[in-house]
């Protein structure tokens, strides 16, 4: 799955994380100071309108645009370097650009909510009749926040444009290693099955799951610290009362316990969507076999495999009825939390509705990101019980044993 793609997997990947905690350290530590000394930042900060799409050609933007490629750069030449591989430019290069895109994406976010507490105020004043307001600002707002949504889309459309011809490069690579080792694997149950259909099932649940996860991962970095410096407008949280940061500590409390709750709930999953993996697997090998000879997927022995079909699919349904109960009651709770949140503070009127706006904002950006697998734990479920499968593929090229479950008796008809 990994090693058709990347170079050297596991190293690649550790690698990966080292460099980029060590590149986001040193920006946060140096970068201003060598965007001074280049001459790229100017001496006195420019004054930039966080809530306008100007603020995207910034010279301070300009500059981390260019500090992102360079370090992009050496770890790129680094690994071409020293281990090439085919589908490098992809695989390196490709991710380093979908991370740049999901963090623009999220910049973005971060401009639109700096555009939420200016205008709401302004409509505050037109609702409370506290100061005069033209209709030229009023557009003028719409207009401001509509260009930032242009930016948006754009960025949307093109993210979703790439990420998806990635996906299919990282599956072709997947397919051509497979085929190339086609004698090795085409002695376990379901092998055709595995690399036609579990590949592409794979690349398109790790394009969700991916881009997903690397938005989620973004969203915190860049909203995170905006939550701690609001969490001073909000020093009182209903029934608990007064807590240090309160606001972050909410956020954090409430989305482990919806990430503890789901994975709980949904602890047998994966082993039953593998298990439903195998059954139907037989169950179309026997059609498969009946196309070509007739004494093969007689009503009878169809009857029998279909019935193993169906046993393993009820109980899908009910293990996934109370793992929904508990999924569904929690997102539904989550929509009212940020509210609930901020009762305290609406009554001691320390808040204005632009900046209630923004704080609602924020924390509902931070919290889901926090709830990353409580929102995908569906999608998780089926990647493991796909990653089981085309695992065995992996044991198989290496000469390992095969996992337990792959030795699990599937119902044959007598």
């Amino acid at each position: 799955m990994f090693v058709s793609f990347f170079p050297q997997p596991r190293l690649f990947f550790w690698s990966a994380l080292v460099w980029t905690a060590f590149a986001v350290a040193f920006w946060y530590r140096f970068g201003n100071d060598l965007g001074l000394a280049l001459g790229i930042l100017p001496a006195t900060p420019e004054e930039v309108d966080g809530a306008k799409v100007s603020v995207f050609i910034s010279r301070e933007f300009l500059w981390f645009y260019l500090y992102y490629t360079v370090a992009v750069a050496i770890f790129a030449g680094f690994w071409m370097i020293y281990a090439p591989h085919p589908w490098s430019r992809w695989s390196i290069l490709g991710s380093a650009l979908i991370i740049f895109i999901s963090y623009f994406d999220v910049e973005v976010d971060v401009a639109i909510n700096n555009w939420y507490g200016p205008f709401y105020d302004i409509i505050n004043a037109v609702i409370n009749n506290t100061r005069t307001v033209t209709a030229y600002e009023l557009f003028n707002g719409i207009g401001d926040f509509l260009k930032l949504a242009l930016v948006a889309v754009t960025v949307g459309v093109l993210t979703s444009f790439f990420t998806s011809h990635y996906i299919f490069r990282w599956r072709t690579a997947m397919n051509d290693y497979y085929v190339a080792n086609w004698q090795q694997l085409r002695r376990i149950e379901g092998a055709s099955q595995r690399v036609q259909e579990d590949t592409m099932r794979f690349s398109q649940t790790m394009e969700d799951l991916g881009v997903a996860l690397i938005g989620s991962v973004m969203t915190l970095i860049a909203f995170f610290p905006v939550l701690v410096t609001y969490s001073q407008s909000v020093p009182e949280l209903p029934i608990v009362g007064s807590v240090p940061y309160s606001l972050v500590v909410a956020a954090i409390v409430w989305s482990l316990f919806g990430t503890g709750l789901l994975a709980l709930l949904g602890i047998k999953l994966p082993g039953l969507n593998f298990r439903n993996q195998r059954v139907e697997a037989a169950y179309r090998k026997e059609l498969v076999f009946g196309e070509d000879h007739a004494d093969r997927a007689q009503p009878p022995t169809l009857g029998e495999l279909f019935s193993g079909v169906r046993k393993n699919y009820f109980r899908l349904y009910l293990h996934y009825t109370y793992f929904n109960i508990g999924r569904l009651s929690y997102l539904q709770t989550n929509e009212v939390v940020s509210i609930f949140l901020l009762v305290p503070a609406l009554l001691a009127h320390k808040l204005t509705l632009g900046l209630f706006q923004q704080i609602q904002n924020v924390f509902d950006r931070v919290s889901e990101s926090m709830q990353y697998l409580v929102r995908a734990w569906p999608t998780i479920v089926e990647l493991q019980s796909i990653y089981k499968r085309l695992r065995a593929f992996e044991a198989a090229l290496g000469g390992e044993k095969l996992a337990p479950i792959e030795h699990e008796p599937i119902h044959q008809p007598s």
